[in-house]
């Protein structure tokens, strides 16, 4: 294969998964990872990647890029569905008194599934399940199993989430069993970010205040530094993935006392 040929391949493989590593492409087109290494040089010098602590990411994906909502809601659905039903296995398991649970997609998806798990069970039991996202409150609003507190704030029309010193606020007068929260980016250094400030507050307080917090993260956050950072990796229990994160991160993971749940492994 001449190196043009390849370069638009590797080209296409970092804008359909969003992130890949040099392993993984090394591996793909059976070269080597200086081989692969030099291919995103050329790649990132025309504009067509970013190159990221040991791989790529597509040329949009800066650290104060942030897409709406509704895009992320179609983005990697069947990686944030196995995430979604790891992370409901952890509450099966562990059974808290009260959930905390992120705005963010991939917490709308653990919402989709308990819905479906409460409809099976048809659960006499109550939970109290805080949020500061309107459309996970909306859900879950009125249906069995569930008590709702919805945190107010500001209204982030970009996120549909409350935002804001009076959100900030809410969440340190809590004591939660169990935190859901989304990212951005699971960074071996930066630790996890996310693009806006205020959401970044938000979060960071909810990894406070949390008995145990687990964190919600695709494979194309893994090795991911955005904006502004809301917690050290040593500060969260769990991270809840549909990869195996790069040989680096996974140390330092493990290092931060970080359980790693993969997705898929039931």
């Amino acid at each position: 294969m001449f190196a043009e040929e390849r370069q638009k391949l590797v080209a296409a493989r970092v804008a359909e998964a969003g992130r890949v590593s040099v392993t993984e492409l090394a591996d793909r087109f059976a070269v080597t990872t200086e081989t692969v290494r030099r291919d995103l040089a050329t790649l990132e010098q025309a504009g067509i990647l970013r190159r990221v602590h040991g791989g790529a990411v597509p040329a949009d994906n800066v650290s104060t890029t942030e897409t709406t909502l509704s895009e992320r809601l179609v983005q990697h659905l069947p990686e944030k569905r196995l995430i979604a039903e790891a992370a409901a296995d952890l509450i099966a398991a562990s059974r808290p008194g009260s959930v905390l649970l992120d705005a963010g997609s991939s917490t709308e998806a653990l919402v989709d599934v308990l819905l479906g798990q409460l409809a099976a069970r048809r659960t006499s039991d109550e939970q109290v399940v805080i949020t500061n996202a309107l459309p996970l409150a909306d859900k879950l609003a009125g249906v069995p199993g569930h008590a709702v507190h919805l945190l107010g704030g500001r209204i982030r029309g970009l996120t549909r989430a409350a935002v804001g010193q009076e959100t900030v606020e809410a969440v340190e007068r809590l004591r939660p069993d169990l935190a859901f929260v989304g990212t951005n980016g699971v960074h071996v250094a930066f630790g996890l970010s996310t693009p806006d400030s205020e959401e970044a507050a938000v979060k960071a307080a909810f990894v406070r205040s949390a008995r145990r917090v687990v964190v919600l993260a695709d494979a194309s956050k893994l090795g991911v530094e955005t904006l502004v950072q809301f917690a050290r990796l040593d500060q969260i229990d769990a991270i809840v993935t549909n990869a195996d994160p790069e040989p680096d991160l996974a140390a330092a993971l493990e290092k931060a006392g970080v359980e790693v749940v993969k997705a898929g492994k039931r």
